[in-house]
């Protein structure tokens, strides 16, 4: 098991590792919509907080030495299932066919207020 980890990214803030590298699988853990340069969320409803997201993604499968068209699943949570179509919009701009399988649920909360959380994984 290897821990990964980049600068690109939004830093953990907890127990946890940005994303665990095991047996060719990439885990990666949430991204919510932070910026890593300023540490603050990107200015914008969800369909920017899903950028950001996706993008946090994308850099911690660049630092695993892959990218997001190897991510086989995906979870997103979302605060508000309203929020479910402007998501998908920008959501199918990250990925292409054949896209990853995805689980899509509305939760209570998310970490720090976020409007949506996307979490990972990808194979080598």
């Amino acid at each position: 098991m290897k821990a990964l980890h980049t600068n690109l990214a939004p830093a953990a803030i907890g127990p946890y590792s940005q994303a665990i590298e095991v047996n060719g699988f990439i885990f990666a853990s949430g991204q919510i919509p932070i910026d890593p340069a300023t540490g603050n969320f990107v200015e914008g409803g969800i369909k920017e907080q899903t950028r950001q997201a996706l993008t946090n993604a994308s850099r911690i499968m660049e630092e695993a030495g892959t990218d997001l068209s190897h991510v086989v699943k995906t979870t997103v949570y979302l605060a508000d299932m309203g929020d479910f179509a402007a998501m998908n919009e920008v959501y199918s701009t990250f990925f292409s066919e054949p896209y990853p399988a995805r689980s899509a649920v509305s939760v209570k909360a998310l970490p720090k207020g976020a409007l949506v959380e996307v979490e990972c994984i990808a194979v080598k």
